[in-house]
C-alpha cells in the first residue's frame, strides 16, 4: 500500500498542530487515502455531512468526541437531514431516549461549526460549488448532482469521512476527483423513446432507477435526447441512479457541463457497452418501483430529495386547481428551510395546509418516524423513496407522477395515467 505524500501543513495537522480533533480527523482521512491508493490529498472548498441521522450510539459518540476535542470545521460545511423536524417537533413520532439522542447528534454537528441546513439537497442553496471545484460531499443524490449537474468534484463519501474532511479541509485525491475516473463507461441511448415520455419528471426518476441497475458504479452517458433537461428532472434522475446503483456522476450529452459532446463525456475512449432504452424498458423500471397488491391508499409522500422552489410552485398550482385531499390519506411534502420560507411568503404553505398537505422540514418521511404507524400503502413520485421505503418502513409503495399522487390523494384510491408512458 503506497504511502500518502503529505504537505508540510498536512503533516503538522496529523501531528496535532491543529488540535486533537483535527489530528483524529487527519488520521481517518489519510487512512482512507491509503486504502483508496491515493498518493496525496486534495484541498476542498466545502463539505456536506450525511451523518446527522441517528442510527446508533457509535455515530453519536463520534460526533460528541469531536466536540469534546474542540473540533471546528475549516471550510463551509452543510448538514444533511436529521431525525427530527426542529421547527415542528410534534410531527416526528420519536420519544424518550430516541428523541433525546437524535437531538444530541444534531446539536453536536452544529457545535462543530456546520450550518444547520438539514437538507439532502444542499445544491438548492444559493452558494453552489463552482465548476471544477473540489468538495467532499456525502448523501448519494447530492454527490450525483454536484458532480454531474454542477461539474464540481467529489467522491462518494459517507459518515465520519464527511465531517473529517470538513475539519481538515482535505480529501483523498482519488475516485471522482481524478479526470480519468470521470469518463463515461456505459451509454444509454434514449432515441427510441417518444419525445413526450421524457418531458414527464417521473419518467426521469424511472430512467434513473434503470440507469443505476444497468450501470452499477460505472459512469453512465445518456445520448439521443435533443432537449435541455430541467434541473429538477436531473435531480430525480441522479437520486434514483445513486440509490439503485452506485452512480456518483452521470453525463447527459448536450445538457451536463462535462458532456457538450459524446467525445467530451467519454474523453475519446469507446464505452464498454451501449443500451438502447425502449418504452417497455422504462415502464418495467417504473413498475419495479411499485409493490404488487398494495391495497387501499393510506399516505402520499413527496419531496425526496427535498422539494425545490420550482417543484413547490408546481405542487401549489396543482393543489389550487383541485379539491382538498381525502381525510383518509395523509399527504406529506418535505423540503428545506430556505424553500419553506419562500413558500410561506408566496402563500403556498397556507394553500397546502388548507388542502390537507403537511409540510416537513429538516428530515424526510422514510428515515424517521413520521407516518402513522398504521400506514401500509404509500404513493410517491420519488424513485428513491419507492426503493428504500419498503425495507425502511415496512410499507407497500406505488410510484407515479406528481399529478397521479395528488389525484390519488384526493380520491383515496390509487390512480395512474399511463398514457404519457407510451
Amino acid at each position: 500500500m503506497a504511502e500518502v505524500a503529505l504537505t508540510t501543513a498536512e503533516r503538522e495537522m496529523l501531528d496535532g498542530a491543529g488540535g486533537p480533533a483535527v489530528a483524529l480527523a487527519m488520521r481517518l482521512i489519510t487512512g482512507l487515502a491509503r486504502t483508496l491508493g491515493a498518493r496525496s490529498l486534495i484541498p476542498i472548498r466545502s463539505a456536506h455531512v450525511d451523518g446527522c441521522l441517528h442510527h446508533g450510539q457509535a455515530g453519536l459518540d463520534f460526533a460528541e468526541r469531536l466536540v469534546e476535542l474542540g473540533g471546528q470545521v475549516v471550510v463551509p460545511t452543510t448538514l444533511n437531514v436529521g431525525s427530527l423536524d426542529l421547527l415542528h417537533p410534534g410531527l416526528v413520532r420519536l420519544a424518550g431516549t430516541e428523541r433525546r439522542d437524535a437531538r444530541r447528534l444534531m446539536d453536536a454537528y452544529t457545535a462543530l461549526g456546520a450550518a444547520p441546513t438539514w437538507t439532502c439537497a444542499p445544491y438548492q442553496d444559493t452558494q453552489r460549488p463552482a465548476f471544477g471545484e473540489h468538495i467532499a460531499w456525502a448523501e448519494s443524490n447530492a454527490i450525483a448532482f454536484a458532480n454531474s449537474v454542477l461539474g464540481a468534484r467529489t467522491d462518494r463519501y459517507g459518515d465520519f469521512v464527511d465531517i473529517c474532511a470538513g475539519l481538515t479541509g482535505r480529501a483523498p485525491y482519488a475516485g471522482l476527483h481524478l479526470d480519468e475516473n470521470r469518463r463515461a463507461r456505459i451509454e444509454l441511448d434514449l432515441s427510441p423513446l417518444p419525445a413526450g415520455v421524457l418531458r414527464l419528471a417521473a419518467a426521469w426518476a424511472a430512467l434513473g432507477h434503470l440507469t443505476g441497475k444497468l450501470a452499477a458504479d460505472r459512469v453512465p452517458m445518456l445520448t439521443g435526447w435533443p432537449e435541455a433537461v430541467p434541473e429538477d428532472h436531473l435531480k430525480a434522475f441522479g437520486a434514483a441512479a445513486a440509490s439503485r446503483g452506485g452512480t456518483g456522476l452521470f453525463h447527459v450529452v448536450g445538457t451536463t457541463p462535462e458532456a457538450a459532446t459524446e467525445a467530451d463525456a467519454t474523453q475519446g475512449v469507446p464505452v464498454d457497452e451501449v443500451h438502447r432504452i425502449t418504452p417497455s424498458m422504462l415502464r418495467a423500471a417504473r413498475d419495479e418501483l411499485s409493490s404488487p397488491h398494495a391495497g387501499p391508499l393510506d399516505a402520499v409522500s413527496l419531496g425526496t430529495p427535498h422539494l425545490s422552489i420550482t417543484e413547490f410552485a408546481e405542487l401549489a398550482a396543482l393543489v389550487r386547481s383541485g379539491a382538498p385531499m381525502s381525510p383518509t390519506v395523509e399527504v406529506w411534502a418535505a423540503t428545506n428551510r430556505r424553500t419553506a420560507i419562500v413558500a410561506e411568503s408566496n402563500g403556498w404553505l397556507a394553500e397546502l395546509e388548507q388542502a390537507g398537505i403537511r409540510v416537513l422540514v429538516d428530515t424526510c418521511t422514510y428515515v424517521t418516524s413520521v407516518l402513522n404507524p398504521q400506514t401500509r400503502h404509500v404513493m410517491t413520485n420519488s424513485a428513491k423513496w419507492a426503493w428504500y421505503a419498503p425495507v425502511n418502513l415496512g410499507v407497500q409503495v406505488t410510484f407515479g407522477s406528481l399529478t397521479d399522487c395528488l389525484t390519488s390523494a384526493r380520491t383515496g384510491q390509487v390512480t395512474r395515467d399511463d398514457s404519457s408512458w407510451h
